[in-house]
């Protein structure tokens, strides 16, 4: 853990965060005030396997769940741009709080897109109401009159400690717009579904990313959406905020805008990391400064390169989308491609440039307290999600550029 950060959240007292808080006048301000104090509590992220209560109550508390929440129930719908560099700052201090907190945030920009009468029943009760997902089809369902009844152990569900409602995924049979078959997905209230504790894994320790426990479970029509829909203006929530910039955009590209933000930020970090213990790093076997020597210095200056590439890559695809929604013009298949596929060549980037200066950082970065060791895991975990897997995203994009049909089972 950095020692700085951690003095000054042990110094820093509510009333000065409060007094801080006042004087902000953007969301990305407010993230630095609160982030000595989410830094502190990476550690117990990780013993709890969750983000602590602590964490999510100064997030609600500075509006970050309400970032893409319309404006309507006291949402911020901030652009694109600024709710990256908002994920990509909490990710350098704790990238379990950014991974699971930035979800939570961004379901509120699916859930815009659906129903008014789903959204009175989420935000009319509860303004601060957020939700968790399980969105890969793994639930099962029976047709019934006037809904579903759905059934499944719904994995992969970040953040569900912490959220009121769930957005779960399966495949249902298709409509007069896509009459394929293709995932849809049910949002079901907290009392609907147990969570199942058994998030255990070597990265994002701190995520809380539990399966979701769902038996028999009826789901009126309001409450549910086609993907497909979702991703081409023809949700029955599409359109119902004429007056914003943010509800003009598909779904997938927002939903998603995180994990690559949380790469780059744990990457920025680690550069930090390394300049500051190169600095006092002395060899035990040679006595020699580390900081001195040519490969430290090679490695740190090729891997803050690749860092400044990768966000100069995401900014752009930031700026671009956010100039898409304003447009109020769904963007071409060609867009999609590239944002998709961009944010995973960007992870990449970062995970190459985090791998660089780990593998040099001696045999101390391996301890259990040192924050190398969890940047480095970390790091990797947000290759993991199907978003970001360059292996699929290559393929997407190379039958892209050579005019192929996208194949269905690469998605």
């Amino acid at each position: 853990m950095n020692t700085k950060t951690e003095n000054t959240a042990a110094t820093t007292s509510p009333a000065e965060i409060a007094s801080n808080l006042d004087a902000c006048q953007s969301l990305t301000e407010k993230v630095q005030v609160i982030l000595p104090i989410i830094a502190n509590n990476a550690q117990l992220a990780e013993e709890e396997r969750k983000v602590p209560k602590e964490n999510i109550e100064l997030l609600k508390k500075i509006g970050f769940t309400r970032a893409f929440q319309p404006k309507a129930y006291g949402g911020l719908e901030v652009t694109l741009a600024e709710f990256g560099e908002c994920v990509a700052t909490l990710a350098g201090a704790c990238a379990s709080t950014a991974w699971a907190s930035s979800l939570l945030a961004t379901h509120s920009h699916q859930l815009a897109l659906f129903s008014p009468k789903l959204q009175e029943e989420v935000w009319g009760q509860d303004p601060l109401a957020t939700l968790s997902s399980s969105v890969a089809p793994l639930g099962k369902i029976e047709e019934v009159e006037g809904g579903i009844r759905i059934s499944g152990d719904l994995t992969w569900s970040s953040g569900c400690d912490h959220a009121e409602w769930a957005i779960l995924g399966f495949i249902r049979k298709g409509n007069e717009h896509f009459p394929e078959p293709h995932t849809h997905f049910a949002v079901v209230p907290r009392s609907d579904y147990e969570i199942i504790d058994d998030w255990y894994a070597c990265a994002m320790k701190g995520s809380g990313t539990k399966t979701l426990k769902v038996r028999d479970v009826f789901v009126p029509n309001y409450r549910i959406e086609s993907a497909k829909a979702l991703m081409e203006g023809k949700s029955s929530g599409y359109g119902l905020y004429p007056d914003s910039e943010i509800f003009f955009s598909p779904y997938r590209p927002y939903f998603a805008c995180g994990f690559s933000a949380i790469s780059l930020g744990i990457a920025e970090q680690m550069i930090k990391w390394f300049i500051v213990r190169s600095k006092t790093r002395v060899r035990a076997y040679t006595g020699a400064e580390v900081g001195k020597d040519v490969p430290a210095y090679m490695r740190l200056a090729e891997s803050r390169h690749q860092v400044n590439a990768a966000r100069a890559l995401l900014e752009k695809d930031w700026n671009d989308l956010t100039q898409q929604s304003k447009s109020q013009v769904l963007p071409s298949a060609d867009q999609l491609a590239n944002w998709r596929t961009n944010q995973a060549y960007a992870v990449k980037m970062c995970i190459q440039a985090v791998d660089r200066l780990f593998e040099s950082s001696g045999a101390n970065a391996w301890f259990n307290h040192n924050e190398a060791q969890r940047l480095f895991r970390d790091s990797h975990m947000t290759a993991a999600h199907a978003y970001t897997d360059y292996d699929v995203c290559a393929q997407i994009f190379g039958r892209h550029l050579v005019g192929l049909e996208p194949d269905p089972k690469v998605i």
